[in-house]
C-alpha cells in the first residue's frame, strides 16, 4: 500500500513458505516479510521500508507537514506495529483452529491436497478450548481497540489530517487479518475472524479499509 500510496512502479512476487523463505533469508538476513528490493538496497520490516521510501522518494510524502499531526501519525503507526500486530496474528489464528474453511484457504496452493484435506478435519476446537482463558481478555481488548478506531474513520477518510498517512496503511494492513480484503484474492477475500467482523460496531472500519485499497488502485491505474 504505501507504494501505491507514493506512486511508485513496483512488482511484487509470492514467496513460497518454506523454500521461499529461506531465499529471502538469503537476500535479507530475516524469514519474514515484507522485504523491499531497490536496485541493490534490501530493506526488511515494514517500518524500515516506509522509512526509506520516505528518505529516498519523497515527492509524496506520507507524514503530514504538520509537526503535531506528524507526532501522532508516528505514535499510532509505532502501536500498530507492535501490540496491534501481535493482537491480530494471535486473532487469525485462534479463528483458523475454529474455522477450516479459513485454515484451508490460508494454507499455500503448493501444500499437497491430502494436508489440506487433514486440516478440514483438525481438532482445532480442543486447542481453542485450552487457550481459552487465557487469550479472552486480549481479544476483547482488541475488539474494544478497533471500535475505538472505527470511531477515528467513520467520518473522516484518513486517521489523521487530510491525506493518507502511514498510520493509514499500518492500520488497514494490520485490518487485513481480521477480515482479509478483496485485493488478497477470491480463496481469502472476506474470510478471517467472524466475532470481530461481525460486530456492527466495526462495519465502518472495515468499509474504510476497503475504500482505502480502491483509492490506491485508481490511483495506481490513473498513473
Amino acid at each position: 500500500m504505501a507504494l501505491r500510496a507514493k506512486k511508485l512502479s513496483f512488482r511484487t512476487v509470492e514467496v513460497t513458505p518454506g523454500i521461499g523463505q529461506i531465499k529471502i533469508f538469503r537476500l535479507s538476513g530475516q524469514k519474514q516479510l515484507p522485504v523491499l528490493v531497490d536496485g541493490e538496497n534490501v530493506i526488511s520490516d515494514s517500518s524500515e521500508i516506509i522509512q526509506y521510501l520516505e528518505c529516498n522518494y519523497p515527492e509524496t510524502s506520507l507524514i503530514p507537514s504538520d509537526p503535531k499531526e506528524a507526532g501522532l501519525v508516528h505514535l499510532l503507526t509505532n502501536w500498530s506495529d507492535t501490540t496491534l500486530a501481535k493482537a491480530t496474528k494471535k486473532a487469525l489464528i485462534k479463528s483458523a483452529t475454529l474455522d477450516q474453511e479459513l485454515l484451508v484457504a490460508l494454507l499455500p496452493n503448493e501444500i499437497p491436497i491430502k494436508i489440506k484435506n487433514f486440516a478440514k478435519v483438525f481438532p482445532g476446537e480442543i486447542i481453542n478450548r485450552l487457550s481459552n482463558l487465557t487469550e479472552q481478555k486480549e481479544t476483547l481488548d482488541l475488539e474494544h481497540n478497533l471500535e475505538e478506531i472505527s470511531k477515528l474513520v467513520k467520518e473522516n477518510n484518513f486517521l489523521i489530517g487530510d491525506s493518507i498517512s502511514i498510520a493509514d496503511i499500518a492500520i488497514a494492513a494490520q485490518l487485513s487479518l481480521i477480515k482479509f480484503p478483496f485485493s488478497a484474492g477470491t480463496v481469502l477475500a472476506g474470510k478471517g475472524c467472524k466475532r470481530l467482523y461481525n460486530n456492527s460496531k466495526l462495519i465502518s472500519l472495515f468499509t474504510w479499509r476497503d475504500n482505502l485499497e480502491k483509492m490506491l488502485m485508481i490511483d495506481e491505474q490513473k498513473a
